[in-house]
């Protein structure tokens, strides 16, 4: 999972989606004050930000570092009708759907020198025409299911009847323009709706992006206020970032953009408050692996069971697995070695049921 789990950035031409993307990737992505300049996604690989990599490497004096990775997919701006194939409607809703979580773009900046789509600002009907369309999209692709399915189901097909009862529970949000993430579906329920990948099923994530003098204090901004109110009203996660102060730091060596975000009173870039707002919405963890050769860490969903984890290294760690040797980051910090946390029986054997804990230094022992 580690590089192919996937976040479309999403929004209305000109709030910046491309401007962050650069920052993200420094990648060079085009970002220009006209709508549609985006036609092909753009992809980006980012890593994690995580210090607990670099302690393990310096305890294992390990020859290389291999963080957690994610991908950002910049896709081009949505507009009203996209659903009907309006701008390039189709296409975007397409690449949208190739994604595993939605970071919604919302400008929440004055700036009269870049025009917006619908001239003027306001983050909330902006999400309104995104969802809408997003909606729309949903809502073809369940009604023709559900055409095709009844038909099946009249003959007494039981998968037919079962799947038919999980779109009947969805359908009803869409016609109202609302998600289908917001209908409450079993595990089973939820198994049977993956085939149709809707994009209103994905996780939201909403990314205010204001002004360079707000970024401090963000909730002063009334339509930062206005983003996290309908965040919270959703269970949704939300995260501030200035675009155009995430694009000065990309062009900084480490050093100078320590000094640049001091100054302005920030702890941490704003993209990695980004990236971990698209973990936590994914429900993601990390566990670590420290040697000689590398210290790497590696991304699995909260729950993981460790057979499953070792299968994420290599499948075949997975179909021979014997047994996990875990000491936790935190006890393994306080011993200050493998060998002393050894000594002080801090390292556990654990076995096919134990669930992964974010922050597991692990040694998978596996016969193949």
């Amino acid at each position: 999972m580690s590089t192919n789990l996937q976040v479309g950035i999403v929004g209305l031409p000109n709030v910046g989606k491309s401007t962050l993307f650069n920052a993200i990737t420094k990648a060079g992505a085009e970002a220009a004050n006209y709508a549609f300049c985006t036609i092909e996604p753009n992809i980006g690989v980012v890593d994690l930000p995580d210090p607990r990599l670099d302690t393990l490497q310096e305890m294992f004096q390990s020859k290389r570092k291999l963080p957690a990775a994610m991908r950002f997919v910049d896709i081009a701006g949505l507009v009203a009708g996209a659903s009907k194939g309006e701008g390039l409607g189709n296409q975007f809703l397409a690449h949208i759907r190739e994604t595993d979580a939605i970071a919604q773009v919302v400008r929440c900046f004055e700036d009269e020198n870049i025009t917006h789509v619908a001239g003027s600002i306001d983050p909330l009907r902006d999400i309104e025409i995104i969802m809408t369309e997003l909606c729309l999209a949903d809502l073809e692709a369940v009604e023709k299911r559900t055409q095709r399915l009844e038909k099946i189901a009249r003959s007494g097909n039981k998968e037919a009847k079962a799947e038919l009862a999980v779109l009947e529970k969805v359908l009803p949000l869409l016609q109202e323009a609302k998600p289908a993430r917001l209908a409450e579906l079993g595990e089973e329920e939820e198994a049977l709706l993956r085939e149709l990948n809707l994009l209103t099923r994905k996780p939201v994530l909403y990314v205010a992006n204001v002004g360079e003098d707000e970024i401090a204090d963000p909730l002063q901004n009334p339509h930062v206020r206005a983003v996290a109110d309908l965040a919270a009203s959703e269970g949704a996660e939300w995260v501030p970032i200035s675009a155009a102060i995430e694009a000065e730091i990309a062009e900084l060596e480490p050093e100078e953009a320590s000094l640049f975000l001091a100054e302005i009173g920030e702890e941490e870039p704003g993209l990695d408050r980004l990236i971990k707002a698209a973990y936590s919405l994914l429900g993601l963890i990390n566990y670590f692996t420290a040697g000689e050769q590398e210290a790497r860490a590696w991304t699995i969903v909260r729950g993981t069971k460790a057979p499953q984890a070792a299968g994420k290294i290599h499948s075949d760690m997975e179909r021979g697995f014997i047994r996990a040797e875990i000491v936790s980051y935190d006890a393994l910090i306080r011993a200050g070695s493998m060998a002393k946390a050894r000594e002080q029986g801090l390292l556990r054997l654990e076995g096919k049921d134990y669930v992964m804990q974010d922050g597991d230094v692990t040694y998978f022992r596996f016969n193949v």
